[in-house]
Formats: structure tokens, C-alpha cells, sequence
């Protein structure tokens, strides 16, 4: 049995959406008995915001009846007091979206997704992003598999229900020879929850211990902090974790034999008090920050990061160079994803909704440190809002290589002709976005601050190498 409640406005505009790539998703789910894992999941999902905001869902087990509500927008929009009280259990799987495959637009596109099964009810929340997917909805079509949406999630829900095997374990393995692609998984079933990362190790997965006795899967080790868990580890490529009764039990498929995180996790996606591969995300992006400053030095006032995600590279080229750090741009963190649209004048200023600059930037040579540039739209309006406060000139160093070639596997680029650095060289880019030099850290030095020096992490955007 399966109860459902959701939510769809009719309109949303999202006045921080700079166009930068953007991951596809967050993933968590939760075994505690006793505990009130919706609330616990829902506070998870709170701290994977940045993994995803334009949909959010939440499902609980409770004695083999399945509850779930979901809704577009960010998660504390998504739920309250009252839509929380219905989920009930000691099972959950949550998921924050955003959209690569399937439009973000109808809810039919929101995770979890959630049908019944002859093992009882299946809940999937995914993240990433299959390269099959048209062959296998043609073979969900052709054996009669109705679908109700354009996600891979839902293709993905579907194969693990119609898999060989008389349970879920089997059923597991038997998906997992025959998908190809990114995916970290929360599954929810009638007695488990399982987490299961794809044999690449494209997006991140890890497992913390909650409580002494109750189990949390997430995306991010920083969504295990913030509902007091303990980290364990990360979830291994290719490995199988099952959260239930019994306790935990972990296997393992066949591994590739290289393996693919993605290194953009380390540039942008990952939250900074997140750990990777046993590394801080901070303590990395301040080593890109240091390693720009060493490749491309520039007399400067004052360097400055846009916030909040180049914070971190530009402490660290500050600290290299010597020119001091400041704050340049105030960013509203309250303008958050808005369903009031704004008329066309503020359309047009979006960047100027995001960010406001200090009025001591006059007559300073300023160093903008950015994390990457994808499409450039908004490099421009925040160089032009630097010059409108004074600034004497505009230097811009960007913590990352040129993002040149598309990513298949769960990121918001999959379209060549949008990536600016892929038909225009640097001081073409410079030119378009109105900075006096502009410069990007080398795939070399990317590497040299990563764990392993850049060997098992997939960087094809920047090489091309998929």
C-alpha cells in the first residue's frame, strides 16, 4: 500500500540561477527505529540544498505501507509540519533535484519515485546519470512497462522492479549488469534501505552512524553532521550497502578497473565542509586557489572570490600571491528561488539581484577569482557591477581548467555550443566578459591538488577523455 501527497506551483523563477553547471542531484536515506527519520531526512536534505533546487521528496516505510510526499522547489518550501506528521516509519529515502534528464517543470519529474512491486513497495532516489537510457526504455516499452515521465530515474525504478532475482539483493546485481552510466542510489523497499554506487564512482556516496544503533546514506559527509551522525566511510565504486534489522551488510560488484569521481566535485559541486576521498573540499580548493596564484601572478590591490563557492580559491590566492583578501561582493542569501516573477527590467539585472558590490572597491586592481566559467553569462554583469563600484581594473583568475567538452554522466553541460571556452580562446573570453586579463589554472595543476594527482577522477569537460 502506498499513500502520496504533492505539490506543483504553476511558476517559479529562480533568481540565482547564473547558469554555472550544476550538479543533478541529492541522495540520502535513513534506518533508525524509534527515530523520526522523515524530520531526520528532511534536515539531511536541507544541508544537500546545493546539490539541487528545484524539486524535493521524501519517502518512509512504516509495517510495509509506503508514504511519500514530494513537490518542485527548495526543500524547505517543499515540506512543513504537517506533510512531515504523515510520513512515518523507521525507513526513508529523500532526493533534492535538479533536472539533466526530464524536464524540472511537472512533478511527474520529482523524486523519489515510488510504485508497488511484488516484493512490496519500491522507492528510488538517484543521482546522476545513465548513458543507455534510450535502449532501455525502448525494452521497458516493448515488454509492455508503461512510463510516466522522461527521467532515467523512473527507467531506473522500473528495471529494478521487472529484474531477474526473488529479491532485492539479486534484483540489485542484475540492474547493475545492465546499466550503463553515473548513479548513486537510495533505495527504498518493504524492510531496507540500500545505497548503491555505480562501478565508475562517478558522484560521490558515503555512510554515517547515527544515534548508536541507526544508519544515514548521503551524497555529502556534511549532510551526516547536521543530523549529529557520525562518518563512517565512503560508499566504494560498485559496492551494495543494506541498512536494516539485521544490521548492515555490504558487498561489492566488479569494480572498473579505473575509476571516474568527478573532479568538478573538488572545483564546485561538493560543500566545502564536505570530505572527499579522505580529503577536505576546503583544504582543496584552497591548494587550486594557491596553484592559480603561482601560474598566473598579477600586481594587485585586493583579490576577491565570488561568493560563496569561490571563497575558498580565493583565500588561497591570496595567501599565495600576498595581495590581500577582501570582500568585494555581498551575496543575498535570502533571495533563494522565488515563484513571484519579476518584470523584465529586473530580468534583465538578475546578477544585480545576487550580488551587490562594496563601495570600497574604488581605484583598487582587483583580482576576481571565480571557480569556473561554463556558459559566461553572468561573468560579464558581475565584472560590469566591479567597474560600476569603481573598481580600477579587473583581473579574473578562474581555479579550474576551460570547461570545453560536455558531461554525460548526471551534469548540467551537456550541450558543446553552450561552453563558451569551447569555440572561443582566452582572450576572446576576456574581451566578451569585459576583464583586463583573464586566466585559468592548468589541468597540471588541477591534478597536482587532488587525491592520487588526478588518476581515478573523470575530468572529460576539461580533456575530453570520457
Amino acid at each position: 500500500m502506498i499513500t502520496i501527497t504533492g505539490q506543483e506551483p504553476h511558476a517559479s523563477f529562480d533568481a540565482t540561477d547564473d547558469r554555472k553547471a550544476r550538479e543533478a542531484c541529492g541522495v540520502c536515506g535513513v534506518y533508525a527505529p524509534g527515530m523520526d527519520v522523515a524530520r531526520m531526512t528532511f534536515f539531511a536534505l536541507y544541508a544537500l540544498q546545493h546539490r539541487g533546487q528545484e524539486s524535493a521528496g521524501i519517502c518512509t516505510v512504516e509495517r510495509g505501507i509506503a508514504h511519500i510526499h514530494k513537490g518542485l522547489g527548495l526543500v524547505s518550501q517543499v515540506f512543513n509540519e504537517d506533510n512531515l506528521g504523515v510520513l512515518r516509519g523507521s525507513l526513508s529515502i529523500g532526493h533534492t533535484r535538479y533536472a539533466t534528464t526530464g524536464s524540472s517543470v511537472h512533478l511527474t519529474n520529482a523524486q523519489p519515485y515510488l510504485i508497488e512491486t511484488a516484493l512490496g513497495p519500491l522507492g528510488i532516489a538517484h543521482n546522476g546519470n545513465l548513458t543507455n537510457t534510450p535502449a532501455l526504455r525502448r525494452d521497458l516499452l516493448q515488454r509492455g512497462v508503461g512510463l510516466t515521465s522522461s527521467s532515467d530515474s523512473e527507467v531506473i525504478t522500473q528495471m529494478l522492479a521487472g529484474a531477474d532475482g526473488q529479491t532485492w539483493d539479486a534484483r540489485i546485481q542484475d540492474f547493475m549488469r545492465t546499466a550503463e552510466g553515473a548513479y548513486s542510489l537510495a533505495i527504498l523497499t518493504r524492510d531496507a534501505v540500500y545505497a548503491v554506487r555505480d562501478p565508475w564512482g562517478f558522484r560521490p556516496l558515503c555512510i554515517g552512524r547515527v544515534n548508536g544503533s541507526g544508519w544515514v546514506v548521503a551524497s555529502e559527509s556534511c549532510a551526516l553532521s547536521t543530523i549529529d551522525a557520525t562518518f563512517v566511510r565512503e560508499i566504494e565504486p560498485g559496492e551494495i550497502i543494506r541498512l536494516g534489522a539485521d544490521g548492515v551488510t555490504s558487498w561489492r560488484t566488479p569494480a572498473r578497473p579505473r575509476q571516474a569521481l568527478c573532479i568538478f566535485e573538488y572545483v564546485y559541486f561538493a560543500r566545502p565542509d564536505s570530505l572527499l576521498e579522505g580529503r577536505s573540499v576546503h583544504w582543496v580548493r584552497r591548494k587550486l586557489g594557491a596553484r592559480l596564484a603561482q601560474e598566473h601572478p598579477i600586481d594587485a590591490d585586493m583579490v576577491i572570490g565570488v561568493p560563496d563557492s569561490a571563497t575558498a580559491h580565493a583565500i588561497g590566492y591570496s595567501n599565495e600571491s600576498g595581495v590581500p583578501f577582501g570582500e568585494g561582493l555581498i551575496k543575498n542569501r535570502y533571495i533563494g528561488r522565488t515563484f513571484i516573477q519579476p518584470d523584465e527590467r529586473l530580468r534583465r539585472r538578475k546578477v544585480a539581484l545576487k550580488y551587490n558590490p562594496l563601495p570600497d572597491l574604488s581605484g583598487k586592481r582587483i583580482i576576481l577569482v571565480d571557480d569556473s566559467i561554463v556558459r559566461g553569462t553572468t561573468s560579464g554583469p558581475i565584472v560590469a557591477l566591479l567597474r560600476q563600484a569603481g573598481a580600477r581594473e579587473v583581473h579574473m583568475r578562474v581555479a579550474s581548467p576551460p570547461i570545453r567538452y560536455p558531461c554525460f554522466m548526471g551534469v548540467d553541460m551537456a550541450s558543446q555550443d553552450e561552453l563558451i571556452a569551447a569555440h572561443q580562446s582566452t582572450d576572446e573570453i576576456a574581451r566578451h566578459i569585459g576583464v583586463d586579463s583573464l586566466a585559468y589554472l592548468s589541468l597540471e595543476g588541477l591534478r597536482s591538488a587532488v587525491p592520487g594527482n588526478g588518476v581515478g577522477h573523470c575530468q572529460a569537460c576539461f580533456d575530453g577523455d570520457y
